[in-house]
């Protein structure tokens, strides 16, 4: 790899050290074959990511001594569709699991009340193409079937009756 501004890159507390990288490692997507060669390394993109998840900031407020942020956001995004950031979880989930004498994955699960309110409800849902004329309906209901009620007034503006 070529030098890049990752060469006096500083440290900060979400910086992975050898032994977190070790196992992060094998869960990263590797580089695709073919093209041109990675301008940062993998371990530079998981780093500059932590320090968005640690610090809080935007994409745009990385330091310059991380990779560019779109590149970042590029390599976030796709591993976000790719499902790689949940295969690292359930990973790291089992190890965790396993070093506190516990089976690997857990028996059972457990949902609130509140969790269960927030679910989706039952039922179609979608696109309510005709929700702009909800207004006039509802006046032509109240006996108000005339121009200037509701969202039919529009019409009168653009010429109409």
């Amino acid at each position: 790899m070529k030098t890049t501004r990752m060469s006096n890159a500083s440290v900060f507390p979400a910086r992975l050290n050898d032994e977190v990288w070790a196992i992060l490692e094998p869960l990263v997507p590797a580089n695709k074959s073919g093209g041109r060669p990675p301008k940062y390394s993998r371990r530079a993109i998981v780093d500059a990511i932590f320090y968005i998840v640690r610090q809080g900031c935007t994409w745009r407020a990385l330091p310059t001594d991380l990779p560019h942020w779109n590149t970042v956001f590029w390599y976030f995004d796709c591993w976000q569709h790719d499902g790689t950031w949940d295969k690292i979880e359930d990973a790291l989930r089992r190890r965790l699991r396993l070093a506190a004498g516990r089976e690997a994955e857990p028996s059972a699960g457990v949902a609130d009340s509140q969790t269960v309110r927030a679910t989706e409800q039952p039922g179609p849902r979608g696109y309510d193409g005709g929700k702009k004329n909800h207004r006039h309906q509802a006046a032509r209901m109240r006996g108000h079937d005339r121009l200037g009620v509701g969202a039919g007034h529009h019409a009168r503006r653009r010429g109409g009756q």
